[in-house]
C-alpha cells in the first residue's frame, strides 16, 4: 500500500466526508495522531469530548474537523460554532488551519481578539461566519451589542484551557457562557492539563463526555533530543551566538524569562548579523503579526519570545527550541520544548544553564524522568571576560530608581531655596516690578482680604 493510500484510508476510516479527505492530503497529513483518531469519531457521533493531549499532539484538526463536516450542506447566514482560545496567536493560527482545510466545503471563519480595529469583527458577526474563534475579553467587548448574538450556535469548544486559567480568563469565560443561549449544543474541551478549576469546569459544562487522553502523564515529545548546555550565565549571548554560526542550531524559537530580557537578546543577535524578530506581550498585534509572519516564511532565523508563545504558536518544521532562562517550573519546559517535534516529528530542545539554575534543572530532568545530557561546543571560550548583563538586577534596578528620586528632591529644594520665601516674585525681582511683581501683588491681594497689607507685600515682592 502507497503513503498516499495509506493516509486516505486512515482518515477515511474516521469517517470524513471525501472534500475533507482531499483537504487532508493537500496538506501532507500520512495519519491521524492518536487524539485526532480518538476524538475526531466521538465528536461526528455529537458527543460531548473532554480530551487531554499534549501541546504539538495535532488537537486543532480534532475538533475542526468534525465541527467542519457538521455544518457542511448547513443553511449559512448563522455562527454555528465558537471556539475560544486564550491568545492571538492561537486564534490566528485555528482561522489560518480552518482556511487550509475549507476549499470545497464553502465555510468560513473569522478571528477575534484584541490590538486590531473592531470593524472587520462587527463584519463577521452581522454576516454571520460559520466559525468564531475567539480570545475572552475581545468577545466580551463585542458582547455588549446586540449584533453579536449568536442564537444558531451548536458547536462550543474549549482550547487550551488550562491555560486561560493560567492567564486568569476563567472568570471572562464564565461570563462569556451567560451570553450564549440556552438549550443544547455540543462541547468539546480539550486541555493539557487538567487541574481542580478546570475539572469543575468541565463537569458543569459536559453532557456525559467522551474521555480522550492521550497523554496522562506531561511529557515531552518523543522525537524531541534534549540538551542542557552549562555555561556561565554571563556568557549564555555569546554561546548562543556561536551555536548559530556553527549551524549547531537552525531555525530556532529563545525563550527569554522577562520581556526586558527578549529585547536586549534580540538587539545583540541583530548587531551580530543574525535575522531576528521578538514577540512578547508589550509588542503591538502588528509587531507581533509581522515577526511571526517573518519567522514562519524564513525572513527571520530566530524568533525571541517569551512564555506567551509557549502554547501560542505553531511552525512546521521548527529545528530547535531553546531555554535561554531555564524556565523555573518543569511544566513550562515542556510546553516550550513542544513547539519543535510537533505532530510526531523530530527536533532538537537545548537549555543554556548557568550555575545559578542547576537546581531548576534537575527539577525539569526529575519532570521528564532520566538525566538530559550535557554538551560543551568546542573551541568556545568558557572562561572570557563577563560581558554586560542582559538586565539589571531587580535591587539593582530599585536602588538605582531611589537614588534618582533622592536627586529630584534635592534639585527641587534647592531650587525652592534659590527663590526665597516670595516665591516666583523674588526669583523675578529686578527693581522694576516687572510681571513677576503682578503676580506677587495677586497673590498678596488674595491673602491680605482688602485689610491694606497686600500692597506691601506684593511691592516687597517685586522689590
Amino acid at each position: 500500500m502507497s503513503n498516499d493510500t495509506a493516509a486516505r484510508s486512515g482518515f477515511a476510516a474516521l469517517g470524513l466526508h471525501a472534500d475533507l479527505l482531499r483537504s487532508v492530503e493537500a496538506l501532507g497529513f500520512t495519519r491521524p495522531t492518536p487524539v485526532q483518531a480518538e476524538a475526531i469519531p466521538l465528536a461526528l457521533n455529537d458527543r460531548d469530548v473532554l480530551a487531554s493531549a499534549q501541546t504539538g499532539s495535532g488537537k486543532t484538526a480534532a475538533f475542526l474537523l468534525p465541527i467542519m463536516q457538521r455544518l457542511m450542506g448547513r443553511p449559512r447566514g448563522g455562527t454555528r460554532a465558537l471556539i475560544l482560545t486564550p491568545t492571538r496567536e492561537l486564534a490566528a493560527q485555528i482561522v489560518e488551519h480552518l482556511a487550509e482545510l475549507a476549499p470545497g466545503t464553502g465555510i468560513r471563519g473569522a478571528a477575534i481578539y484584541g490590538g486590531v480595529g473592531m470593524n472587520p469583527q462587527v463584519k463577521a458577526f452581522r454576516s454571520g461566519v460559520d466559525i468564531l474563534v475567539a480570545t475572552p475579553g475581545r468577545l466580551l467587548d463585542h458582547f455588549q451589542y446586540d449584533y453579536a448574538k449568536l442564537p444558531h450556535l451548536e458547536v462550543l469548544v474549549l482550547d487550551e484551557a488550562d491555560r486561560m486559567l493560567d492567564m486568569g480568563f476563567l472568570p471572562d469565560v464564565r461570563r462569556i457562557l451567560r451570553h450564549l443561549p440556552k438549550g443544547e449544543r455540543q462541547t468539546l474541551f480539550f486541555s493539557a492539563t487538567m487541574p481542580p478549576p478546570i475539572v469543575k469546569l468541565s463537569q458543569e459544562l459536559l453532557r456525559s463526555p467522551a474521555r480522550v487522553e492521550v497523554a496522562r502523564k506531561q511529557t515531552t515529545p518523543s522525537g524531541i533530543t534534549q540538551a542542557f548546555w552549562p555555561v556561565r550565565a554571563d556568557r549564555k549571548t555569546a554561546l548562543l551566538i556561536e551555536l548559530l554560526r556553527q549551524d549547531e542550531i537552525g531555525n530556532v524559537i529563545v525563550f527569554c524569562r522577562t520581556k526586558h530580557r527578549s529585547n536586549r537578546l534580540a538587539e545583540k543577535l541583530e548587531k551580530a548579523g543574525i535575522g531576528v524578530a521578538r514577540i512578547h506581550g508589550n509588542r503591538s498585534q502588528k509587531q507581533r503579526t509581522e515577526a511571526l509572519a517573518g519567522f514562519k516564511d524564513g525572513r527571520y532565523r530566530v524568533l525571541v519570545a517569551t512564555d506567551i508563545v509557549a502554547r501560542g504558536i505553531d511552525v512546521e518544521a521548527l529545528d530547535h527550541v531553546v531555554n535561554f532562562d531555564v524556565p523555573a517550573a518543569p511544566d513550562d519546559y515542556i510546553h516550550r520544548v513542544g513547539r519543535t517535534a510537533r505532530a510526531e516529528e523530530t527536533g532538537e530542545a537545548y537549555t543554556l544553564v548557568s550555575p545559578e539554575e542547576e537546581n531548576d534543572a534537575r527539577g525539569i530532568e526529575r519532570k521528564v524522568g532520566r538525566s538530559i545530557e550535557r554538551r560543551q561546543l568546542e573551541g568556545f571560550d568558557y572562561n572570557a571576560r563577563a560581558e554586560e548583563p542582559l538586565e539589571v538586577p531587580l535591587k539593582q534596578r530599585i536602588d538605582a530608581i531611589r537614588a534618582r528620586k533622592r536627586e529630584e528632591r534635592s534639585r527641587a529644594a534647592a531650587k525652592a531655596e534659590r527663590r526665597g520665601p516670595g516665591g516666583n516674585g523674588a526669583s523675578g525681582g529686578n527693581g522694576n516690578g516687572g510681571g513677576n511683581n503682578r503676580g506677587g501683588a495677586s497673590r498678596g491681594s488674595r491673602r491680605g482680604s482688602g485689610n491694606g497689607r497686600s500692597s506691601g507685600r506684593g511691592s516687597a515682592s517685586g522689590r
